[in-house]
């Protein structure tokens, strides 16, 4: 094997151990499939460079994210994914698309970590949810989404339940890029403190 190939091959792995993740979780978070990005890592097959230079800016993101304890879209699934109760999942997610503000508002790339596809929360709402969430973000900072968050809509309305709302005013009160997406929830219950 030549030099360069050594050296690619050495530089994803590198990048698999930066991320934090497994290597079948962080193939999912660069978009392609675990057999895929195995056979990069391999040498059988020679990523782009694009490929190659995503997996690193992307693996040094999810590092210094991991350091700082700031929230990814991997680990706001898997968070979400995790919650014992419904009310948990939802401080969760909305505590990951804080992070995920912070993270825009700094403009020194760290918002690479965003970039990074999650994995299921286990819940077809809450993923399309955070998909439709993040892209809000990064639209509203002049930044263009991830291509992980370009989603259907859901197939049949969501609409969570409400401790004091009806199901008119919930659908009443819900932003138009969440109803765009068939998910129902009031703009005031996305603000937190």
């Amino acid at each position: 094997m030549d030099k360069d190939s050594q050296t690619v091959i050495d530089q994803l792995t590198r990048a698999v151990t930066e991320s934090g993740l497994s290597q079948a979780a962080f193939a999912t978070a660069l978009g392609t499939s675990p057999s895929r990005f195995s056979t990069y890592r391999s040498g059988k097959t020679k990523p782009t460079a694009q490929f190659f230079l995503r997996a690193r800016r992307i693996s040094h993101a999810l590092h210094a994210a991991r350091e700082y304890r700031i929230m990814t879209a991997p680990a706001t699934a898997t968070a979400v994914r995790e919650a014992s109760d419904t009310d948990w999942a939802w401080r969760m997610l909305l505590q990951g698309r804080d992070h995920l503000r912070l993270l825009l508002q700094r403009r020194d790339g760290s918002e690479a970590a965003w970039e990074a596809a999650p994995g299921t929360t286990g819940h077809a709402g809450f993923d399309v949810l955070l998909a439709v969430l993040t892209a809000h973000e990064f639209e509203a900072a002049g930044e263009d989404p991830p291509e992980w968050t370009r989603v259907e809509a859901l197939p049949d309305p969501w609409v969570p339940e409400h401790p004091f709302l009806e199901r008119d005013e919930i659908i009443e009160q819900t932003p138009d890029y969440l109803a765009q997406a068939n998910i129902f929830v009031p703009a005031r219950d996305l603000v937190t403190a």
